[in-house]
């Protein structure tokens, strides 16, 4: 599967936060999102393991009990069940990898 960047798509997850999917397979899926400064995602936990990568911003990511602030060309991996959240310090764009693929951020139409 190949994704040419396009500039519409994305699907308000929250306020603040716009989520696209890029591309998927059979075990990962490629998520980009665009976040407002400002923007809180509330702590949650899903069965999914989540590799991320700030492109541009700031965020303030917390996993578990421990908090990272994470610039520009910072990482992350969130083990599957663990808690975690994010407070939005700069309008940011990151884009993650989820493990299995997550059922919920599958595009509507599959053709591309």
């Amino acid at each position: 599967m190949f994704y040419k960047r396009q500039n519409d798509g994305y699907k308000q997850a929250l306020e603040g936060i716009s989520q696209k999917t890029l591309v998927y397979g059979k075990e990962t899926l490629l998520t980009e999102f665009k976040l407002s400064e400002g923007s809180l995602l509330p702590k949650h936990n899903h069965p999914h393991e989540q590799t991320g990568y700030l492109v541009s911003g700031r965020i303030l990511l917390s996993i578990g009990d421990e908090e990272f602030e994470a610039e520009p060309g910072d990482s992350w991996c969130i083990p599957a069940n663990a808690e975690h959240g994010a407070l939005i310090l700069e309008d940011s764009v990151a884009v993650e990898i989820f493990s299995p693929v997550r059922a919920d951020y599958l595009p509507e139409t599959k053709s591309r």
